[in-house]
């Protein structure tokens, strides 16, 4: 699906992102979250292996080279056995945030789009703050570079100037830019996916490649209520804000109501195939502060446990 423009749309200046307020919220947030997952442990949504831990996995028997200090020495007392004592080790959660800078995402005044940047911010900080490693990209045609993982909240100055410089524009290559994330990812870990979903090829390979590489996809939708109710109304020229393909169409009644009805289409079809896959999925309403969508990002677990 792609979103089209009249020929005659403006663009707005954009606004200041991250002000005071901005950073006043992102602390509740920080507190919010906190409280709601308080009852459970950080270690929780680590990974772990076995390597040289401090918390008791298993035995498994002496090898030729191993080192003499994890042998158990008091099953060996007991049951004449040499045993090595395996450990768990907690791996770092990396949280890959990545924000579509696609054109579809900055039609008109644009808000999804800096909503998206909002909400990276926001969900970066979270991250940062629960000691996670959290690492920022665009993606439109391709994949972009991206900001390298890192830990610890004063980290999220970076995250916002980064977010900051992003350049908007271009078509949207899900499948591919998800195939380049993941060849250049050797970590795996959480992805939210910041996005329209208005892909010239979809985004049901793109999720799928992400699932199939072991990776956790979080797809929060931005969608603006204008999408679903566009004013146009006669003879229009529109131009598909990604590709520059125009074409000459005239809006009834009916022509109105039949693009309604694709329009709530796509968003339900988006939502079954994240149920269907057990994926997490939020819509992301512009008209919604970012603390209202953060709770509900919460609510829907996936993220924070």
């Amino acid at each position: 699906m792609a979103w089209f423009r009249r020929r005659d749309e403006s663009r707005q200046t954009p606004r200041e992102l991250f002000d005071d307020a901005f950073m006043a919220k992102l602390e509740y947030l920080d507190v919010v979250a906190k409280k709601a997952f308080a009852a459970r442990s950080r270690g929780e949504r680590r990974s772990k292996k076995i390597g040289s831990g401090v918390e008791f996995a298993d035995h498994r028997r002496y090898s030729p080279g191993d080192d003499f200090r994890h042998i158990d020495w008091n099953v060996y007392a007991r049951l004449g056995k040499l045993l090595v004592r395996l450990y768990e080790e907690e791996e770092d959660l990396h949280v890959y945030v990545l924000v579509d800078s696609s054109a579809s995402m900055v039609v008109g005044d644009r808000q999804k789009f800096d909503h998206a940047r909002k909400l990276g911010a926001a969900l970066a900080y979270i991250a940062l703050s629960s000691m996670e490693r959290a690492s920022v990209a665009p993606f439109s045609a391709a994949l972009g570079q991206r900001l390298l993982p890192a830990r610890g909240k004063s980290q999220i100055f970076r995250v916002m100037s980064f977010l900051k410089a992003i350049e908007p524009g271009g078509t949207t290559a899900f499948a591919d830019s998800m195939k380049s994330f993941v060849h250049q990812t050797k970590r795996r870990g959480l992805v939210v996916l910041l996005s329209d979903f208005y892909a010239q090829d979809g985004y049901e390979e793109g999720l799928n490649y992400l699932r199939y590489n072991r990776f956790e996809p979080f797809v929060l939708q931005l969608i603006d209520p204008r999408d679903a109710e566009p004013s146009l109304r006669g003879d229009v020229t529109l131009v598909d804000c990604e590709t520059g393909v125009g074409r000459d169409m005239t809006f009834s009644a009916r022509t109105l109501a039949a693009y309604r009805d694709a329009y709530h289409g796509f968003n339900q079809e988006l939502e079954s195939f994240c149920h269907a896959r057990r994926l997490s999925h939020v819509r992301a309403s512009v008209r919604e502060p970012v603390e209202d969508l953060m709770l509900n990002v919460f609510r829907a677990g996936g993220f924070v446990r």
